[in-house]
């Protein structure tokens, strides 16, 4: 299993300097590894899409890839010798990112989706690098030692869990200061805990105004954290614009508007770690709608939906849910708000309509309760066959 474990650490002015210019020296290489992919591209790239029997096909330039890239970076130190200073695994990084980025451009991801074209950093742009091994021994007494860094001071608020294994850590410089994100790995947790209790399900309606109906009744509303950080978020915006552009005043105001907008942030992930967690605690199954975030969010509710974090609230309940060993169950989301959660029979309604009445069965409630409780049957229909496949397999 593997879980991330995000510290804040307080480096001194010198480590805070090295910080800041390992990350513009990666970004910089970056820069020019992604040229190099473009020119080659511009340079073997055909507008002519037939030919005749008989022509001429050019030798193709050869093709920058991950490996004589990786090779070219021992050059790199020999022109350039102040990228001795950068630990050589995470230098070697930054031909991997390259790899990835540009083949999900013209490739696409393992679902076949294509990203948009790759864009130069600018400064300030590139805010991670990643050690790629990593010894335990390094991180003890409310330090890490970083290579070429030093012994950086890490304010632990949590203890690391007996039996995980470091292997990756990550630098990450934000608005409010640097912080170390740990990747754990313990191979012998349980993938499901002993007295899981398939029958113990809830089906979640997600919602704008709720932010969840569960179909035992409760209901959460939304908190709605960016709508009311809005007048704050409006001021430390037109400080930035009637600020001089490259001047230390406009930088400061920069990082004050960063500040907010984090805030806003981390309150909004915090809310759905804590709402999570009361779900897990009081269920084994949580039912939850298959929905296309990213569709919706093109919508006229996208600022709505994005305050409410959907797809990060998903992501949370998913890892936690594993991490626990319990389950999540994605269902259908077609017809939950229109089906009667008692009889079946499709009650078609508006948006506007906030009220479910039945006229088969005279079963009348909640529009987001009726969904929850369409959600929880479907999931309890959706368990039962991953439980019998599983049986079947072994």
């Amino acid at each position: 299993m593997r879980i991330s474990y995000q510290y804040k650490i307080k480096p001194n002015k010198e480590q805070i300097e090295k910080i800041d210019n390992t990350l513009d020296m990666l970004r910089c290489q970056y820069n020019h590894l992604l040229s190099q992919r473009f020119d080659w591209y511009e340079m073997n790239r055909c507008a002519i899409d037939r030919c005749g029997l008989i022509c001429h096909l050019p030798d193709l330039k050869e093709q920058p890839n991950y490996y004589n890239q990786k090779a070219s970076l021992t050059r790199l130190k020999v022109e350039r010798p102040w990228y001795k200073n950068i630990h050589s695994q995470v230098l070697q990084e930054v031909p991997s990112k390259v790899e990835i980025t540009f083949d999900r451009w013209l490739k696409g991801d393992c679902n076949g989706k294509r990203s948009g074209k790759p864009r130069f950093k600018a400064k300030g742009q590139y805010k991670t690098f990643t050690y790629p091994q990593f010894k335990k021994h390094k991180f003890n007494n409310n330090k890490i030692t970083l290579s070429k860094i030093g012994d950086v001071k890490v304010i632990v608020h949590r203890q690391i869990p007996d039996g995980f294994d470091i292997k990756t850590v990550s630098v990450t410089r934000k608005a409010d200061g640097y912080y170390v994100t740990l990747s754990l790995d313990d191979k012998t947790v349980p993938t499901i805990k002993p007295d899981f209790n398939a029958d113990n399900i809830v089906g979640i309606d997600i919602g704008l105004i709720d932010f969840y109906v569960a179909s035992d009744g409760t209901r959460i509303t939304a908190p709605k954290y960016l709508r009311k950080a809005e007048r704050k978020l409006k001021a430390a915006q037109r400080k930035v614009s009637r600020r001089k552009k490259g001047s230390n005043r406009r930088r400061k105001a920069i990082q004050k508007l960063a500040i907010q907008h984090k805030k806003v942030a981390d309150t909004r992930k915090d809310f759905h770690f804590k709402t999570v967690k009361t779900l897990l605690d009081k269920y084994d199954v949580v039912a939850v709608e298959k929905l296309n975030i990213k569709g919706l969010a093109r919508t006229h509710l996208s600022k709505s939906i994005n305050d409410a974090g959907w797809g990060q609230f998903r992501n949370i309940l998913s890892n936690k849910a594993e991490n626990a060993g319990l389950k999540v169950i994605a269902v259908n989301p077609n017809g939950t708000s229109q089906d009667c959660s008692n009889c079946g029979h499709k009650v078609k309604k508006p948006l506007s309509q906030r009220m479910h009445n039945c006229p088969v069965c005279h079963t009348g409630l909640c529009r987001d309760l009726n969904a929850a409780i369409n959600i929880k049957n479907r999931g309890t229909h959706g368990l039962k066959a991953q439980l019998m496949s599983s049986k079947k397999s072994h």
